[in-house]
């Protein structure tokens, strides 16, 4: 019998009570920070660190839960901190909890399935106030604390050292693609203007967004990823109907923002900023759209940075050249790239499945040592 075994046999044999957050804790809202001076103190907000100030909002270990986006990202902390209004803090009872044994409990939770929102997913105090954990003996804690810090420390490093090798192989994948793409000046060459038209959606005023809708509303580089805002079906039908539309395979290029970041366009329900993402209207009779893809990639934009922000303007993007190669030469080396690239970023190849073995090994451990028998 281990050390933890002992402990629930002796200290509570006959099962654990099982008690709601509003009994153990009390989840705090944040606020703004901006009149505040820069200094030490982080900021938190639903995606992390924002930026580091000169005032705390409170001192105590505490776990931070997300009310707005991110909602499956918690944080720990034990050091001085201020939160913004997009994740709460926790004063916790630490007669009742080691603030550390409900991180690791409310992790097991998965709170994103408490979303309360049909757009950007959120969170409300009322919700989780009734979500239950299991409470057991501080000494039990304790020893699951321990168990599962040292467990988290020993995956991390792992995970670390397949990230390392994983950060390696891309590498070499960008050499060779490198490589693979540069041509001799004696190729042909056209512009992406001769290739077809920069092409952008039309502007969307602020009041047909919303924090919710049907439609995904992307304003700079998150396409791909989360949403900026949303839009109704209605708005998305009249002004795809009426406006330039980017037709499914064609390459995304963020103009503003993160800076020449591409995607492919999956062809789904989507609808983009005007100006700051736009699109070759390319219809693929000299060059490819996968070859674009890879193409973008090794050459830098000419960025324009007379205004405020940096931006990529239609002229910087038209006047790109392109090596106008025979399509099945661009097939061919879109075939290889692929490949690479799949070996490297798909989840179901190599060392991507490492890492999330890994991840998943820690899951299945935490979530058996916090399931008990409810009293």
């Amino acid at each position: 019998m281990n050390r933890l075994d002992e402990l629930i046999t002796d200290l509570c044999p006959d099962g654990i009570e099982y008690l709601p957050l509003e009994n153990i804790l009390r989840i705090r809202n944040g606020s703004d920070y901006k009149g505040f001076s820069e200094g030490d103190i982080p900021v938190y907000g639903s995606g992390g660190i924002m930026t580091y100030v000169d005032h705390f909002a409170y001192d105590k270990p505490s776990v931070l839960i997300p009310r707005k986006g991110s909602i499956d990202k918690l944080y720990y902390v034990d050091t001085p901190f201020w939160n913004v209004d997009t994740i709460f803090y926790t004063e916790i009872d630490t007669d009742k909890v080691i603030p550390r044994y409900v991180y690791h409990c409310l992790l097991k939770e998965h709170l994103e399935q408490y979303n309360t929102a049909g757009g950007v997913p959120s969170l409300t105090q009322k919700v989780l106030n009734k979500v239950k954990i299991p409470v057991p003996p501080i000494k039990v804690q304790r020893e699951i604390v321990r168990i599962l810090d040292n467990f988290t420390e020993l995956i991390a490093e792992l995970i670390a050292e397949l990230i390392a090798e994983l950060t390696a192989r891309k590498k070499q994948y960008e050499y060779y693609r490198d490589r693979m793409l540069s041509f001799d000046p004696q190729v042909k060459w056209k512009t992406l203007g001769d290739i077809g038209k920069v092409s952008m959606c039309k502007r969307i005023m602020k009041n047909e967004t919303s924090s919710e809708g049907e439609v995904p509303f992307y304003k700079i580089g998150t396409f791909g990823k989360q949403a900026d805002a949303y839009i109704s079906r209605e708005t998305y039908e009249k002004y795809k109907a009426q406006y330039s539309y980017p037709n499914k395979g064609d390459i995304l290029i963020s103009a503003a923002g993160t800076i020449g970041r591409t995607v492919v366009f999956d062809g789904e329900p989507a609808y983009f900023q005007d100006s700051n993402i736009v699109w070759i209207a390319n219809d693929e009779t000299q060059v490819l759209n996968e070859f674009l893809y890879y193409w973008y990639q090794t050459n830098p934009w000419k960025v324009s940075t007379g205004g405020t922000i940096a931006r990529l303007y239609n002229d910087n993007i038209s006047g790109a050249k392109v090596p106008v190669l025979p399509i099945e030469t661009q097939k061919r080396l879109v075939h290889v790239l692929n490949n690479f690239d799949a070996i490297c970023s798909d989840l179901n190849i190599g060392l991507p499945v490492e890492i999330e073995a890994r991840r998943q090994q820690y899951e299945y451990y935490r979530d058996k040592l916090l399931t008990f028998k409810e009293l």
